[in-house]
């Protein structure tokens, strides 16, 4: 019997038919937002952190160029192609729009190949919604989804 299962047509995702597939198992970088997921993406881009250089010399003739740390810039966090069953993040979004940014604690953790077990985790502070864009709307969807969210931020940890 093992056999015949091993031999078995398989779909184009690779599963048997009739196998179940969870549809956020792709869906690899969750945001959770005070510490309640909100919603699953396939990509997590422009997460950087930049630190300025300034340069000052010192001495006589023979100067010494030195170089300090100065002003710490985060870059805005780009998540997309997002699925979310909750209303909370265009909601989160529009009090922006409407000038009453609400900073959040904000985790965004990237799972294994599954999509079941955590493999690292980036924590914002005080982040806000900047930027949100709708995918296309599927009337047989149960779910939203989500072309792109912007995320600002004042720190960044990962753990």
């Amino acid at each position: 019997m093992a056999e015949a299962a091993e031999g078995a047509p398989k779909n184009e995702s690779g599963a048997q038919p009739g196998t179940f597939l969870d549809p956020y198992r792709s869906y690899n970088f969750q945001l959770l937002i005070q510490g309640v997921v909100e919603g699953h993406f396939t990509q997590c881009s422009n997460m950087s952190i930049d630190v300025e250089a300034i340069s000052y010399r010192e001495g006589g003739i023979s100067q010494i160029v030195h170089r300090l740390p100065g002003q710490v810039k985060y870059s805005d966090i780009t998540l997309r192609y997002g699925l979310t069953s909750s209303s909370d993040l265009f909601d989160w979004m529009m009090s922006a729009v409407k000038g009453k940014v609400e900073r959040k604690d904000v985790h965004i953790v990237m799972l294994d190949a599954d999509g079941v077990e955590e493999k690292m985790r980036w924590s914002l502070g005080k982040a806000w919604a900047s930027s949100w864009r709708a995918a296309p709307l599927d009337a047989l969807g149960r779910d939203v989804a989500i072309e792109e969210l912007t995320l600002v931020y004042e720190s960044i940890d990962r753990s």
